[in-house]
């Protein structure tokens, strides 16, 4: 009885799909909102100095990694739309893109391997802010840590 409510109730997922959705549209908005304001700050103000340009790469590193999360709720809505609610088939299946999630063992990989690329943005923001620092390296010692363990885990994850 419970196994049958639960079946007919997999239409609910679509809440965690248009949330999913709604944030990646929010997040590519407010991206290129972004973009075009440090366009025009860079016209109105191009930096003369080292210094200004660190600022200006910074500024690109944090919108390259609000791109990266962005990608990561259009894949999380897709995932979850294409495994709850329509679930392709085998003959249904196109070349295969990056968008392509037909298993938890494909939406979880490709969810860490995104957020391995946050990582890595977020360490070249420290190291462009704050330059080569004892924290900058055990900030990088950290995020490597995590990169090995992700690896690992990608390598024993079974099907």
């Amino acid at each position: 009885m419970i196994e049958k409510v639960f079946r007919g109730s997999r239409f609910t997922v679509l809440v965690a799909v248009l949330i999913c959705a709604v944030s990646s549209l929010l997040l590519y908005g407010a991206s290129v909102n972004i973009i075009f304001n440090t366009a025009l700050d860079f016209v109105r103000d191009v930096p003369a100095s080292a210094d200004g340009g660190k600022i200006l790469a910074v500024r690109l590193l944090k919108l390259l990694d609000l791109l990266l999360i962005a990608i990561t709720f259009q894949i999380m809505a897709v995932s979850l739309y294409r495994l709850f609610i329509r679930p392709t088939s085998i003959d249904e299946k196109e070349a295969k893109n990056p968008l392509d999630i037909n298993s938890f063992h494909d939406l979880k990989i490709t969810i860490s391997q995104v957020a391995v690329l946050i990582l890595v943005v977020l360490f070249l923001e420290q190291a462009v802010q704050i330059g080569a620092t004892i924290a900058t390296l055990y900030f990088g010692a950290a995020i490597g840590i995590v990169i090995l363990a992700s690896v690992f885990a990608w390598k024993n994850i079974k099907h």
